[in-house]
């Protein structure tokens, strides 16, 4: 963040200061919501949720060095105090369940307002580039490989794990100061105008949209919905003469549609084989190691191709790889400094497509962090290409329920059921007691796939231990061998399912 005063912050949110002996004192640290981690310098933001309240933290985090608290009523330390604002009846977060009096909100709302102008303050006095990602899925993923390849041009700013929402965006963007050259933003929606919003807070000049899906179908009702969501951020975006970049996937007829809606200049890239004709960035002869990372020609508008080797996993990484390059060559960069960073990334954001290798040779894919169709069916490939270089091992899917589908959960867990006889997946382990997992079961076995029910993260830790323990039929070397069986797992985020793959790591040393 930028140094301001508390009186500034007051002028900038609609607030004034209280408590303090000094309104002028400057805030020069980060802004934080988690008073464990508040430093010297730092304005503390005091968030009341369902089972805490910040305001009761606010003597800690000046005792930890806040120079003041940016909150709801006065707290008998320096704070900056904002007025309740007019609840949204229609606002389906998770904080509007718990903001009665609209306290939450005002605080919330005065984040935003305080991010939106450093955000400003830094775009024009200091050159600070932008660039917001959204799609239904991909978007950490990319955020982090757009991330690795800017990095190499100036000091970068990209939100931790997801922080995409109407808190995270902000918080993000006040992680910024004048020694930030980049600024990489995650935009998440629950419905139409979301993004519209976030797109104020921190105005970007590049848009990336990766694809539109069926993620939170139940939130939107339709994906011509979801697709006007999505396309709120290349609406945001600057003219073409002023900077603005639409950077869209060509091989995704509802994101590659929005090129109408922006007065930005358009990119398209293809991951396809063969590519989308008219796209600016393709790969070709893309290739998966025995892990499923993809090794590719990088083809960028007006350079020699470039070979790329990436470290992150999933034959769908090469789609988000080819967006990070549009946004390096924006930045500057040239096709061949791209390349490099390209294959020197790594994934940063937890429970992402992290495989492990144990000691005893199974492989654990912990891609848990969440569930989508177009994720789940981009987790099962990786699974059923890596067990495939494996002669004789088992592919054991550890799955469980895809959230916010609405009407058409039902019939997409089942679809799960075909995808994973189309990957010849030898197993699957169904977490969860409920309609839609008894669904995928019961496909599943339809489809031939030995599959068993769990009930939790622990009874289905213990399922895959007995699974794991055993030898395949006929495998009378099955202990000595190098390479075993591939495990998946993937669920939503609210199952917590990455306890599982923690858990199946801890047991044996990792070995890659």
């Amino acid at each position: 963040m930028i140094p301001l005063g508390l009186t500034d912050i007051a002028d900038i949110v609609g607030g004034y200061v209280a408590d303090a002996e000094d309104p002028h004192a400057k805030v020069t640290g980060f802004v934080e919501f988690d008073s464990r981690k508040v430093s010297e310098g730092g304005l503390f933001v005091a968030l009341a949720g369902a089972k805490v309240d910040g305001h009761d933290f606010a003597h800690k985090a000046v005792e930890q060095g806040a120079v003041g608290v940016l909150a709801a009523r006065e707290v008998g330390v320096p704070a900056v105090i904002v007025p309740p604002a007019e609840r949204n009846e229609n606002d389906n977060s998770d904080l509007a369940t718990n903001d009665p009096d609209g306290s939450v909100t005002a605080v919330v709302q005065a984040m935003s307002k305080l991010a939106a102008y450093v955000s400003r303050e830094l775009v024009d006095k200091h050159g600070l580039m932008i660039t917001g990602v959204t799609g239904s899925a991909g978007k950490t993923s990319t955020k982090d490989l757009i991330a690795a390849v800017l990095s190499r041009q100036g000091q970068t700013v990209a939100p931790p794990g997801s922080f995409n929402n109407e808190i995270g965006h902000p918080y993000t963007a006040l992680r910024c100061s004048e020694q930030t050259k980049f600024l990489v933003a995650e935009m998440s929606a629950r419905g139409i105008g979301h993004i519209a919003h976030l797109a104020t807070i921190a105005p970007p000049t590049v848009g990336v949209v990766l694809n539109v899906g069926s993620a939170h179908l139940g939130e939107f009702g339709s994906r011509e919905n979801i697709a006007q969501a999505k396309g709120e951020l290349v609406e945001a975006l600057p003219n073409a003469a002023d900077g603005g970049l639409a950077i869209l996937n060509a091989d995704d007829p509802f994101v590659a549609s929005m090129a109408t809606r922006t007065k930005a200049k358009v990119v398209f890239y293809s991951a396809a084989t063969p590519h989308v004709r008219n796209a600016d960035f393709y790969a070709t002869d893309i290739e998966l190691d025995d892990v499923a990372r993809a090794s590719f020609v990088m083809h960028t508008p007006n350079n020699p191709p470039q070979n790329v080797r990436l470290n992150v996993f999933g034959a769908h990484q090469v789609s988000n790889a080819l967006a990070a390059a549009a946004v390096g060559i924006q930045a500057g960069m040239t096709a061949a400094e791209v390349a490099e960073a390209l294959s020197a990334a790594r994934n940063t954001s937890a429970n992402r497509m992290d495989v492990n290798t144990r000691a005893d040779g199974v492989t654990i894919i912990n891609d848990a962090y969440n569930a989508n169709p177009e994720s789940m069916r981009a987790g099962i490939a990786a699974l059923g290409y890596t067990a495939a270089g494996r002669p004789g091992a088992r592919s054991i899917a550890v799955l469980g329920e895809m959230g916010e589908l609405g009407n058409d959960s039902l019939e997409q867990h089942r679809a799960l059921g075909d995808e994973l006889a189309r990957y010849r997946v030898s197993d699957l382990v169904v977490v969860g007691q409920g309609e839609v997992e008894e669904a995928l079961a019961r496909q599943a076995i339809s489809r031939g796939i030995v599959t068993k029910l769990a009930h939790d993260v622990e009874d289905a830790t213990d399922v895959v231990r007995g699974i794991l323990s055993t030898a395949p039929a006929g495998e009378e070397n099955w202990h000595a061998r190098k390479d075993k069986d591939v495990v998946l797992v993937k669920a939503s985020n609210a199952l917590g399912l990455w306890r599982v793959a923690e858990a199946l790591l801890d047991e044996k040393r990792n070995t890659r």
